[in-house]
């Protein structure tokens, strides 16, 4: 696996590219890093040029202001993209990865053989959410220990907190790594970001969503409502808001089914 530095508007940007044939470009969620997908990465790079890349303030990336919208990520993915000479790319994104998926293929269409959504929403921000994400950037601001803590148990099912006590301390460790700026402006820049449900009606590539059935940050009946009238292909699992660890061998077997129907 090539690990790989490049810059961005003075920025370091770090990421991963392994494997050859299609490209997939993995975007991990808020409070994560590329490492998120190492599973996922070695089974898919068998057949396929698989790139992972820490978004901006989160894992060996760094900060670029106190507000990181999903524009300004999307355009740092493109860059590293350039970079390698690639033009025409499968996307998958966790949870916040997936909103900045979005937003690339807004900016990008003609550059989407796939897109899929994993534990992630094309909504908006309701008004309550935009609450809850001032309430988080007062908590961070309090203790940012304190709030990762007590955040990443609540992104899994109630029973799998137990039952992955040990990924909780080892992804818990990971993200006390990630700096007060780059927890803040992820926060403001989820708060900010666009509808973009109309790019689910889009013919010209494969979509698909993951959801969990206990997932407590994303409601399924609301993931649900969002995809009708539209093409787009909808697995579930029944747990909850970290498919890849929850329910690991199911989400590598529905990825690699998903970058093969992308030809």
């Amino acid at each position: 696996m090539d690990k790989e530095v490049i810059t961005y508007k003075n920025t370091k940007i770090k990421y991963n590219t392994i494997g050859k044939g299609r490209v997939v470009v993995l975007l991990h969620g808020f409070l994560e890093d590329h490492t998120m997908w190492d599973a996922v990465t070695d089974h898919l790079s068998k057949k396929n040029r698989v790139i992972s890349i820490d978004l901006l303030g989160h894992g060996e990336s760094g900060n670029l202001g106190y507000i990181h919208t999903m524009e300004e990520q999307a355009k740092m993915v493109k860059l590293v993209l350039n970079h390698l000479k690639l033009r025409k790319f499968i996307l998958i994104g966790h949870s916040m990865g997936g909103y900045i998926a979005l937003a690339f293929a807004e900016l990008f269409p003609d550059t989407i053989k796939g897109l899929c959504l994993m534990n992630s929403t094309a909504l908006s921000d309701s008004k309550e959410k935009q609450t809850n994400r001032d309430r988080a950037v007062l908590a961070v601001k309090q203790n940012h220990k304190t709030f990762i803590r007590i955040a990443i148990p609540n992104l899994f099912s109630e029973p799998n907190r137990i039952l992955f006590k040990k990924e909780i301390a080892q992804l818990t460790k990971e993200a006390l790594s990630i700096s007060l700026q780059g927890i803040i402006a992820s926060l403001e820049g989820m708060k900010i970001r666009k509808d973009r449900t109309n790019l689910l009606k889009n013919k010209a590539y494969k979509k698909m969503m993951i959801l969990g059935k206990k997932d407590p940050v994303l409601d399924e009946a609301t993931l649900r409502k969002q995809t009708k009238n539209t093409d787009v292909d909808i697995i579930q699992f029944a747990d909850g808001h970290m498919s890849h660890i929850e329910n690991k061998n199911e989400l590598i077997a529905t990825l690699t089914y998903f970058v093969r129907s992308c030809d």
